[in-house]
């Protein structure tokens, strides 16, 4: 069935918002400036601060909610219906969760490459497969427990490529690589956690997508803003890559972006792209399939792996891209798109296995920050 112009242009916004999403953020700790009271120049490492945007942006989602509920109100024939009564105190866990994966997630880019970073976020479908066999009572079949397996394959291929290249890399060593590639997959298991809560608390109050993810954004973003202020006073060391060897410092980042102002803009880039990202994805999976969801989400690692080749980011490795399509391979297996693929072939007809975790069209409400 051939798309039309509207569902080719909420393909492309997905594809577009979700790999500038990464790459702003990237290009933002590429930055050096100098900071307050004169410290010297220095790099842009303020993952809480950008995490803390991060939420703003899906905060806004909220808004556009109650737009599109105000501008169905004044059709003759309303096509959504009225916003059930739920609490909002049940989002509060799975933000929780998703403020602190993020938080780790913003702090393993500094140590990483984009790519790789995307890359790894693959483990996720791991743990939350795992996670619901143990808490869920999920009974995943085989194609689905051959995926997890292919996916740790893809994900040790991939690993392995960031310790070859780091010789290659001026910025970041070894020691820098292999952290940051651990806390990714660490932070996997914080987002696994959330989408099982998710599954388990959220999805059967039916709470439209764009509300979800807004009152998600809401609680992270107040929550890390405040919590910015002990993370001003608490050591960190080198590790938190301020001259003041605090966690957070985010009074030497407003003063970076004031001394370099392109920091600004990768920042609304990144607050502005996660919101029309989780708008294009829900609308993806509405208008499209989640199955195109999966796939455009993808070819986004392909499109970050590519600009970030171009600028000069990271360098050329073969084992990156084996890693990719071994991890491609595993999502697919998890996900059930091979089904299509054996229903073609006599042999391959046979009754409809089981759903996927997230009950076939779902996916975690913003699965894709």
């Amino acid at each position: 069935m051939a798309w039309s112009r509207y569902q080719l242009f909420l393909a492309g916004l997905m594809l577009l918002t979700g790999s500038l999403n990464t790459l702003s953020a990237k290009w933002a700790d590429n930055f050096n400036a100098e900071g307050c009271r004169g410290t010297p120049e220095h790099s842009f490492q303020h993952p809480f601060l950008q995490a803390v945007g991060m939420f703003l942006g899906e905060f806004s989602c909220l808004a556009a909610f109650y737009l599109l509920v105000c501008r169905d109100r004044q059709r003759a024939e309303p096509s959504m219906a009225p916003p059930r009564p739920f609490n909002p105190l049940l989002f509060l866990p799975p933000a929780l969760c998703d403020m602190t994966g993020t938080s780790i997630m913003y702090v393993a880019l500094n140590m990483t490459s984009a790519s790789s970073f995307q890359m790894l976020r693959g483990a996720v479908i791991i743990f939350t497969g795992l996670l619901s066999v143990a808490f869920l009572g999920r009974k995943l079949v085989p194609s689905q427990w051959l995926g997890i397996l292919v996916t740790i394959a893809g994900l040790v291929v991939v690993g392995l490529a960031d310790m070859v290249s780091t010789s290659r890399d001026e910025k970041h060593n070894l020691s820098e690589v292999i952290t940051g590639d651990l806390l990714i997959i660490m932070a996997q298991v914080i987002v696994a956690i959330q989408m099982v809560l998710e599954e388990k608390f959220v999805y059967k109050h039916d709470v439209h997508p764009l509300r979800a993810v807004g009152t998600e954004g809401f609680f992270g973003f107040f929550i890390l803003s405040l919590l910015l202020i002990p993370m001003y006073y608490i050591p960190a060391g080198s590790f938190g890559g301020n001259p003041r060897g605090v966690l957070e410092d985010p009074l030497d980042a407003f003063c970076q972006i004031g001394r370099r102002p392109l920091i600004a803009l990768a920042l609304a880039g990144n607050i502005s792209s996660i919101a029309f990202f989780n708008f294009a994805g829900i609308s993806v999976t509405k208008e499209i399939s989640a199955t195109t969801r999966m796939v455009l989400d993808s070819l986004r690692t392909v499109v970050i792996w590519a600009v970030s080749l171009a600028v000069g980011w990271e360098t050329f490795h073969g084992l990156e891209i084996l890693g990719f399509l071994i991890l491609l391979v595993g999502a697919a297996l998890y996900n059930g798109l091979h089904r299509p693929l054996l229903a073609r072939l006599p042999w391959g007809r046979s009754p409809a296995e089981r759903q996927n975790l997230l009950g076939g069209e779902r996916q975690p409400i913003n699965g894709d920050s």
